[in-house]
């Protein structure tokens, strides 16, 4: 246990420390020092390791970018928030790492939105953002933590509710959409990422605002960087392990959009034949291969005759009949149209249930996101309108409503994002070339 006196609070971002001036020191008790050390340096490794894989993995996917420097701002709030570096280390130079760290709840926010949004860019918001609170928490620590600053309610009162505001932000990132997220393990780590960061940062955080000077004890540093370990241990080896797989895009290519029937056609007769694979599918997905299924295994029956029993169902016919049910809901029923369609609702239309929708358009069609599958069926309507000399007249607004966008604005987001081009635009190069 350390005993300090004459400690200002400079609390970081996830968790929070203290900012040290003159301290008078009581040395701690050999095992916790050393059990300390032991558990700082075996978080050290793990963010290390993180930060590599995810470096030489996705070195341009922000999400990796963003990964990437929460680990390296984590191993800074690692090595400042040791005991024996805050006694020993003048306050001054303890700044740049309270600052560091107190930003890092800045940088959980943005890996957050970057992890689980496949549209994400970083923006100038993010970085001014990073910016503002470091500067906030070096200011706190070189001047207001100093002396009695007139700031100090102000400044020290902002800084203590940094860590609150942009957990309440990355858990509103990570909880948005969930429901259309197609990547099941990225599901789960959805839970897992907001239970336990957003639980660790608040937690903490009450747990230095109810100490003495805002600071912790040995031991309770000491449990700080043991629950800091389950979480990146856990983080490390999920990420790792998925790294090359579900938890990031394969590449960040736009899809290509998939065809639509424009035109009313009569629905083909569904007949006891086999059903055609699904030819809609995301470009950027790998090709399907047809592997054909082993053979149900049929229980023994001993050769006793009229005791045969009935074949089991092909599950990869089962899926077949799915892939043609879903494009024919799409493709010519146009579902897509509706404002409020959900994977919900499009599984209840289709009598499955909604973990078999789900796989079906992620493993199957490629796509991550239900509301990009979505919104492919209503571009590429709004795209063959727009270049339809006989609509020439139809306004654009009309035209992505009509395909099921709620407004305008969306519309020309992801319009321009699929083509590179503005509606207006691409509407004019289509009719010049016609």
């Amino acid at each position: 246990m350390s005993g300090r006196q004459g400690v200002q609070p400079c609390l970081p971002a996830i968790v929070g420390r203290p900012c040290a001036r003159r301290l008078l020191i009581v040395p701690l008790a050999p095992t916790t020092t050393l059990l300390d050390a032991a558990l700082r340096g075996v978080v050290l490794a793990l963010l290390l390791i993180l930060a590599a894989v995810l470096a030489r993995d996705r070195p341009r996917l922000p999400p990796a970018r963003a990964g990437v420097a929460l680990t390296l701002g984590l191993c800074a709030q690692v090595i400042g928030s040791t005991p024996l570096f805050e006694a020993l280390v003048p306050r001054l130079w303890q700044a740049p790492l309270v600052a560091v760290s107190v930003s890092n709840a800045v940088l959980f926010w943005v890996f957050v939105q970057a992890l689980f949004d496949d549209d994400f860019a970083l923006r100038p918001l993010h970085l001014a953002a990073w910016i503002a609170v470091a500067a906030l928490a070096a200011f706190n620590c070189a001047v207001v933590a100093g002396g009695a600053s007139v700031f100090a309610p102000i400044t020290m009162g902002l800084q203590r509710a940094v860590p609150l505001v942009f957990a309440v932000l990355a858990a509103w990132a990570a909880a948005a959409h969930w429901r259309e997220d197609l990547v099941e393990k990225r599901r789960r780590l959805r839970v897992f990422i907001v239970a336990t960061g957003v639980g660790y940062s608040v937690g903490m955080l009450a747990v230095r605002l109810a100490s003495p000077h805002g600071r912790l004890s040995g031991l309770s540093a000491t449990v700080d960087v043991a629950m800091l370990l389950a979480i990146v241990g856990v983080v490390a080896w999920r990420m790792v392990r998925l790294a090359g797989s579900d938890l990031f895009p394969a590449s960040s290519a736009p899809a290509a959009l998939p065809a639509v029937v424009l035109e009313e056609t009569p629905a083909p007769a569904a007949g006891p034949g086999p059903v055609e694979p699904l030819q809609v599918a995301d470009a950027a997905a790998p090709a399907p291969i047809d592997v054909p299924p082993a053979p149900p295994q049929s229980p023994p029956t001993d050769g006793l005759p009229g005791l045969e029993p009935e074949p089991l169902p092909d599950p990869g016919l089962a899926d077949d009949r799915l892939a043609a049910s879903l494009q024919h809901a799409m493709a010519f029923e146009r579902a897509y149209r509706s404002e409020d369609l959900s994977i919900a609702s499009l599984a209840a239309r289709l009598s499955v249930p909604e973990y078999r929708l789900r796989r079906l358009i992620n493993q199957r069609l490629g796509h991550r996101n239900f509301s990009a599958y979505v919104n492919g069926f209503r571009l590429a309507e709004a795209m063959a309108a727009l270049a339809d000399a006989g609509k020439r007249e139809l306004p654009v607004l009309t035209i992505a409503l009509t395909a099921g966008f709620q407004s305008i604005g969306p519309f020309n987001r992801a319009f321009k994002a699929a083509t590179g081009l503005t509606p207006t635009e691409f509407r004019k190069q289509k009719l010049a070339e016609s």
